[in-house]
Formats: C-alpha cells, sequence, structure tokens
C-alpha cells in the first residue's frame, strides 16, 4: 500500500467520479473506495457517506479482501453472525446491505475494495455485479498509473541528479585533463625550438607526434565537453537578437585568422531565439567550413527566414562539397569524412553531432544538400 503514496491524499475527480456510477448503476445511496492499512480503512473516495475512515476492526472490507477473486456480498447485516453488532450496523451509517469487490494489486496483494452500501436489504443482478467489478479494474488501473508516474518522476529526478553529477565531472576532469597535455604539447614545442639543430630526423618526428597527439586530445576533450554541456545551453531564456550584430560578432571571430566573406541575407532585423545556442550552431558551421576549405577566401551566405512557427536558417559556403553518400552520417558523433583538416589538425566528428542535438533539443530539424565540387548548405530550423 505504501508504494502507492496514496493514503491520506486529497480528493480526486477520477475516483469520485467512479463511485457517483456505481451508486447509480447498483440504486444505493452510498459507495467507497476503501484502503486498509495495519489499523484502519480510509476512504480514498466516499459518495453519499461524509466519514473518510473507520477502524480496521469494524471494516466489512476487511472480510472481503479475504476472498480476493469473488464478489464479497452482504445481504442484512443485521442476520449476518460476523456483523449483526457492528457499530457501523448498528449506528450510522446503519450499513444493511454490503457489497464489495476486492481491489487487487498487479502483484496480487488485496488494497481494499469498491463498494457499494444499502441502509436497508437489497440484491444485484449479474448485470451490476459485472459493472462493479469493470469498475473495480478501473480504480486498480488508476492506481497504478498513479504509482508508474510516482516511479516515473522519481526516475526522472534521479537521472537530473546524475546528469548534473555527470556535467560537473566533466568539467573538472576536462580541466584535469587538459592542463597536463597543454603542458605536454608546451614542453614538446619548447625542447623542438632549443634542440632541433641536434635532434635527427627520428627524433624530431618523435616530437611532433608528441604535439600533434596533444592538440588531437585537447580538442577530443573540448569537443566532448561542449557535446555534454549542449543541454545546458537551452537552460536560458530567449532574447532579442539584431541580425546585423550577429553578422558583426561573426565577422570579429574568424577574420582575424582568415579570409572570411560573409554575408546575409534576410528580409528580418530581429529574431528571438536561445542567443548562446544560435551562436553555438553558427560558429561550428562556420568553424566547419572553413577548415575544410579548398579556396584562398571564405565566402558564406548566412540566410534567415521565418515561418509561423518556427525560425528558418541556412548556412552556405563555397568549398568543395559533401558527397551524397556521406551525407546522412555526417551528423553521427565520431564521424569523420577527412583524417585532417586544412590545416593539418586531426578532427574528432563532435562538432556537427553537438549542433545536430541543440538544434533537435530547440524544436528544429537540421540537414544538408550539397555536389561535390559545388560547396555545401546546411538548413536548420529553431522553434519560435
Amino acid at each position: 500500500m505504501k508504494s502507492y503514496s496514496i493514503l491520506d491524499t486529497l480528493p480526486e475527480s477520477d475516483y469520485d467520479n467512479i463511485t457517483k456510477i456505481a451508486a447509480e448503476i447498483c440504486g444505493t445511496p452510498i459507495s467507497l473506495i476503501s484502503l486498509i492499512d495495519d489499523k484502519r480503512q480510509w476512504f480514498k473516495s466516499h459518495y453519499g457517506l461524509d466519514a473518510s475512515e473507520t477502524p480496521k476492526e469494524y471494516a466489512f472490507c476487511g472480510h472481503a479482501i479475504n476472498t480476493p477473486n469473488d464478489v464479497f456480498i452482504v445481504q442484512d447485516a443485521r442476520k449476518d453472525e460476523r456483523f449483526h453488532d457492528n457499530p457501523l450496523v448498528t449506528g450510522d451509517p446503519h450499513v444493511i446491505f454490503y457489497a464489495g469487490v476486492p481491489l487487487v494489486s498487479a502483484a496480487g496483494l488485496p488494497l481494499g475494495t469498491l463498494c457499494v452500501i444499502d441502509n436497508k436489504p437489497n440484491l444485484l443482478s449479474q448485470s451490476q455485479i459485472g459493472s462493479l467489478s469493470a469498475l473495480s479494474n478501473q480504480v486498480i488501473n488508476l492506481l497504478e498509473l498513479r504509482k508508474n508516474k510516482q516511479q516515473l518522476e522519481r526516475t526522472i529526478m534521479e537521472l537530473e541528479e546524475k546528469n548534473e553529477d555527470l556535467e560537473r565531472f566533466a568539467q573538472v576532469a576536462a580541466h584535469d585533463l587538459k592542463t597536463p597535455l597543454i603542458n605536454i604539447s608546451s614542453l614538446a614545442q619548447l625542447f623542438r625550438e632549443q634542440y632541433k639543430g641536434i635532434l635527427d630526423a627520428d627524433g624530431l618526428e618523435m616530437l611532433e607526434m608528441i604535439i600533434g597527439s596533444s592538440g588531437n586530445l585537447i580538442g577530443l576533450i573540448d569537443g566532448l565537453l561542449q557535446y555534454s554541456k549542449s543541454e545546458s545551453l537551452l537552460r536560458e531564456g530567449k532574447s532579442n537578437i539584431d541580425l546585423q550584430r550577429l553578422k558583426t560578432d561573426l565577422e570579429g571571430l574568424f577574420n582575424y585568422d582568415h579570409q572570411l566573406k560573409l554575408v546575409l541575407k534576410s528580409d528580418l532585423t530581429h529574431i528571438k531565439v536561445h542567443k548562446t545556442a544560435l551562436h553555438q550552431i553558427l560558429i561550428n558551421l562556420i568553424t566547419n567550413a572553413i577548415k575544410y576549405h579548398d579556396k584562398e577566401i571564405v565566402e558564406i551566405e548566412l540566410g534567415i527566414s521565418e515561418s509561423d512557427t518556427h525560425f528558418l536558417f541556412y548556412v552556405k559556403d563555397n568549398g568543395p562539397g559533401i558527397a551524397k553518400i556521406h551525407q546522412d552520417k555526417i551528423f553521427n558523433i565520431f564521424e569523420k569524412l577527412a583524417a585532417k583538416d586544412k590545416f593539418g589538425v586531426r578532427g574528432n566528428g563532435i562538432g556537427l553531432a553537438t549542433v545536430k542535438k541543440i538544434v533537435e533539443k530547440l524544436g528544429g530539424a537540421i540537414s544538408v544538400e550539397s555536389e561535390l565540387g559545388e560547396g555545401a548548405k546546411f538548413i536548420f530550423s529553431l522553434e519560435k
């Protein structure tokens, strides 16, 4: 019973509707959903009766649950040796007729009854008994749904706590791993510069491998951290974004190191979305366009429009394009089409997976249109 967390809860219309229907079908003034614990019978719903509980030793329900597969019927309690002197019979509410269907849990445990009560002798037809049994099944369904809902809520809460723990662990681990890796890379570069005149070709090659491997691991850690933190971006509220300012910000991020020509095409001047999430998406897409570009000047067209429900975006470049056979898998985590980018850096296959995750969490979708030699066009939407 405790697993249902229902004892002493407030009235609920779903249960009250069942007792009302039961009383009307059976033609009785009283109907109860009665649950038994170690000391009392407590009424989750009481139609036609003001009391909310009675002592267990007086409960008709306590007898009914002893035969969980049968309907327990007492036609005239005054003539029944088990109940004739029961205070519920001799005094209020004057239980003369009683019919109760045991409420049996999915595990086979009797919990209580759905019962109807009259102040005079009565008799139920087979049709009424069948209807009462059907209604008792609905009570059990409600109890099981309540239990499952509470278990689901507890599971969700536990998962949220675990996700927070994992996020904190990822941040600490990323910091603790990156620091020694950066030191290794820096020391290897310093050693290479100071001793390159002494070391032979094999020694220099080994140093380059150390520097390259350290850089790859740092990039992988950064990528995994971004992927794990992507859902936390959604916690911030939506903000109003000036599109010209957005274009300027993006140009400022990339033009210092790269020759980037960014064109904004939009009839809109402002949009309201998750600012950090949008920045993360666009930075990832533009970074990929630059890293795998095959021309001197990177030309990127950023298009922004809207529908009734979504803002619509595309990022189009003039790069080498993506073959059709690869377009379905580029958003899979750790999927890499090239061993290295044009700067000789090994990719980690996390950036586009992160983009897809953020877009879908924001109620949108992402796809790519591309032909080899004709650039790529990434199309995505964000729910308004």
